[in-house]
């Protein structure tokens, strides 16, 4: 395989970082290896699991049980040169026999979240299990029921050892997330970030794209929003600057080293707070403004009853869906704001700006015209 000129790949290469593993590809390692010794006997070890991109990791087992129908199997996180709070916790996955017909179900066990409030990606009372992990597992265990000449027909429960105390050190309980972790993951591969290091590479970044002589490139806060701009633009590799939660190292380096054009793409709830004005975009440093969202949503035309509603909101998407399904263009309005944000810190740089918002797939819901 070459080595990446440039985006997401380069950038951590360049860092030196060691990537590690979501909490949603140790689960779905641990499913496989529970459900092959439920069909054969014996559990894989290593387990060797196929992520969204490709890649195929192997992941050695720390715990294992085979019971009459049903069978455990555990992983533990490996996060890397990430300072993830998950970081070395235990990840368990049983998984029960059902009768043919009923599917794949899931359930949170113990140290795993069940939502309780609505505005997140899962709907009121589902375990915290995130739709790509779900994927994940469900395609894994449908492949291991081929392989053996039956249906995928199991009742997967995901537990995490003192997942409920970890959980306190996350966004959880805020959100309404209850009892412990939520299993994420949309690539299955933890990107570690340093702050110097990675504000490092995207300069570095920059220069490649210019380098290579391209005038338009993308900051994208990860590989969904990545997916989208390629989609969007047909930008190649080299174009792409994974900028993270680092909106404030993209702009101002580019406004020391310009290029013709920039589209800043990623979630809506990050770029609100660039359109609040914030330049790190960490949920650590930086909060979604529910009140700043509202103000927002009346410039977009919503009434005063609406625009109270999206001041109590839950969740960024929360607010989002209340504007989209009243006719009111959130969306775009963020972007806007946004962008205009980008330029007061490119300080009239000969750089034109356009934002795209997405959600978790990756469709565009909000998009501002280039200026």
């Amino acid at each position: 395989m070459s080595e990446p000129k440039g985006g997401r790949g380069a950038q951590l290469k360049h860092t030196g970082l060691r990537p590690g593993w979501t909490t949603g590809a140790c689960a779905t390692a641990a499913t496989t290896a529970a459900y092959t010794a439920l069909l054969a006997g014996d559990f894989p070890d290593p387990v060797t699991i196929t992520l969204p991109r490709g890649q195929t990791p192997a992941f050695a087992l720390a715990a294992e049980e085979l019971g009459a129908g049903q069978a455990m199997a555990a992983v533990v996180k490996d996060a890397g040169d990430d300072p993830d709070v998950t970081h070395g916790a235990l990840i368990r996955s049983t998984v029960r026999l059902l009768p043919p017909g009923s599917g794949v179900v899931f359930r949170a066990g113990d140290g795993v979240g069940t939502i309780t409030r609505p505005g997140l990606p899962l709907a009121v009372g589902e375990p915290a299990i995130n739709p790509v992990p779900r994927r994940m597992m469900t395609d894994h265990v449908t492949l291991v029921a081929r392989r053996h000449g039956t249906t995928a027909d199991v009742e997967i429960t995901i537990s995490v050892d003192h997942g409920a105390e970890i959980a306190r050190s996350t966004w959880n309980p805020r959100l309404g997330i209850l009892g412990g972790l939520s299993i994420l993951g949309t690539t299955g591969i933890v990107v570690p970030y340093s702050c110097s290091a990675w504000i490092d590479s995207i300069r570095r970044g920059v220069d490649v794209a210019r380098a290579a002589g391209r005038t338009h490139v993308a900051g994208c806060t990860g590989s969904t929003s990545e997916r989208t701009v390629v989609a969007e633009y047909g930008l190649p590799e080299e174009a792409l600057l994974d900028m993270g939660d680092f909106a404030g190292a993209v702009l101002k380096y580019v406004r020391r080293h310009p290029v013709d054009r920039l589209t800043i793409c990623g979630g809506f709830a990050k770029l609100s707070k660039l359109a609040a004005g914030h330049l790190d975009l960490h949920s650590g440093r930086s909060q979604v403004d529910k009140s700043f969202l509202a103000a927002l949503a009346r410039e977009g035309g919503a009434s005063e009853a609406l625009a109270a509603e999206v001041a109590v909101a839950n969740t960024g998407l929360a607010a989002l869906q209340l504007c989209a399904a009243a006719g009111v263009p959130l969306g775009d309005v963020v972007a806007a704001r946004a962008r205009d944000e980008a330029l007061s810190v490119l300080r009239g740089a000969p750089v034109a700006v356009d934002v795209l918002c997405v959600d978790r797939a990756g469709t565009v819901v909000g998009r501002s015209t280039p200026r």
